[in-house]
């Protein structure tokens, strides 16, 4: 395989507050990598730096054999990195279609028309919704909107934020087997959660962040017997 995104001892600070430290990460082409770490671990410093929302005061970025770390965010999302926020960010007064056709714009799809058919395909309960202010879903639609309208932009990473944060447990189970297939379709995924024991199921390889530095990482059969020792990063008994 080959490497997709690199990021070398990278220190990032926010709000006033150095919140990485010395952060080195890789994901391969054809990868699902997982971050894990508690509230405040420095979790999504590391993807807003990495999309260009935030400057590294030290590191390098690295994605697609090309050096982003100065970079602007839309010049990083049209070479084919697409971020999935925290939250979502999506714009609840716009309809569903019209969110979906928000992420043509920086896409990088030679026919836009298909890749937004082929997305509707993936989400059809999206296409039942299509006229309806984003607003008005249930959690769990509006997480599946952000990350369709991150996909027909037809990235080559797609960041995924907080997955499964304020949805119920089997909402969370059918947004990862569903981000399983897009992986098994093609698109190399790097996800960002704190539910380490179904995530175990699904990542290549797994990080985990403590106090903005890497405390542990490794393959899924690296990491497979390690379940407490992740739990007592996490914060969990």
């Amino acid at each position: 395989m080959m490497t997709l995104l690199s990021v070398q001892d990278l220190d990032v600070s926010y709000g006033g507050v150095q919140a990485l430290h010395g952060v080195s990460l890789s994901v391969e082409r054809g990868e699902l990598v997982a971050i894990l770490g508690a509230n405040g671990a420095g979790k999504t410093t590391l993807l807003r730096a990495i999309s260009g929302l935030l400057r590294p005061a030290r590191g390098t970025i690295n994605f697609d054999g090309k050096t982003i770390s100065d970079r602007k965010v839309h010049d990083i999302a049209r070479m084919g990195l697409s971020h999935v926020p925290e939250g979502r960010g999506l714009l609840a007064e716009l309809t569903v279609m019209e969110n979906l056709r928000l992420g043509l714009y920086v896409g990088r799809a030679a026919e836009p028309q298909r890749e937004l058919d082929r997305v509707l395909q993936l989400f059809p309960i999206l296409s039942e919704r299509s006229k309806q202010p984003a607003g008005m879903l249930s959690g769990g639609e509006q997480q599946m909107l952000a990350i369709a309208r991150s996909l027909v932009s037809k990235p080559k990473l797609l960041i995924v934020d907080e997955l499964s944060l304020g949805l119920a447990p089997k909402i969370t189970t059918e947004l990862l087997h569903l981000l399983s297939r897009i992986h098994k379709d093609g698109v190399t995924v790097l996800m960002v959660d704190q539910n380490a024991h179904q995530l175990l199921k699904f990542a290549s390889r797994i990080y985990v962040l403590a106090n903005g530095s890497v405390a542990l990482s490794g393959t899924k059969a690296e990491l497979v017997g390690q379940a407490a020792l992740i739990d007592a990063y996490l914060g969990k008994d």
